[in-house]
């Protein structure tokens, strides 16, 4: 029986302040490496832009992205030094998923929440 290439979870946050235009090229070149690398992208999604636990570079919010992809493990290398390097790559990880794990959750949009303006006093005008 033929072993199937293992599958691989990557999350990559980009820098908001980074054109759309040079992130989605981020994106593209990746899924261009696994596919020059015989790999398969399985899984996209965009998470949007979040806020992010703590500062990273002086930033408080990045744009997330995750691709699920099955590939050579050389491949992993290679994905992980490009975007150590790339301009816009706040961070990235790469984990291989075990057999049986759920599939990842479905980005939900992050609303803020519903804050309602308290009335505020006014003192009557002062007459002179």
């Amino acid at each position: 029986m033929a072993q199937l290439p293992p599958i691989y979870d990557l999350m990559v946050l980009l820098v908001t302040s980074v054109e759309d235009e040079r992130r989605a090229r981020i994106l593209a070149d990746v899924e261009q490496m696994i596919a020059d690398a015989g790999g398969k992208v399985e899984l996209k999604q965009d998470w949007g832009v979040r806020r992010l636990a703590f500062e990273i570079a002086h930033l408080g919010d990045a744009d997330y992205h995750l691709l699920q992809f099955s590939g050579p493990p050389a491949l992993v290398e290679t994905l992980s030094y490009n975007l150590k390097i790339a301009d816009g790559v706040l961070r990235h990880r790469i984990i291989k998923v075990t057999p049986g794990t759920p599939p990842p959750p479905e980005p939900t949009l992050q609303e803020a929440p519903a804050v309602e303006a308290e009335p505020v006093a006014v003192a009557p005008a002062a007459e002179a």
